[in-house]
């Protein structure tokens, strides 16, 4: 299951700086998402730019969303939270 998004940073140039529940970091350009009719608002940078999380996902208002699957599978890593190493007993 694809975690939740906690934390949303709208950069220049249609760029999106997502952080997710389990810590990991992802880039994600919503450029050529804007050919579709349900993105072109977004084109312009002052709706653009008021990104938000809202229930666990990326929107802008009540009809502009990602979903977190989308923004997690084909976002760019910049940050991978890494789990402990496991201790074992000697």
């Amino acid at each position: 299951m694809t975690p939740d998004v906690v934390k949303v940073q709208a950069l220049p140039e249609t760029k999106l700086r997502v952080e997710f529940a389990d810590g990991s970091i992802r880039l994600f350009d919503v450029k050529p998402l804007l050919q579709f009719p349900a993105f072109t608002e977004l084109s312009d940078a002052g709706l653009f730019m008021k990104a938000k999380v809202l229930n666990g996902t990326v929107a802008w208002n009540d009809e502009i969303d990602i979903s977190p699957d989308t923004l997690y599978l084909r976002g760019d890593v910049m940050h991978v939270n890494q789990a402990p190493e496991a201790i074992t007993a000697s």
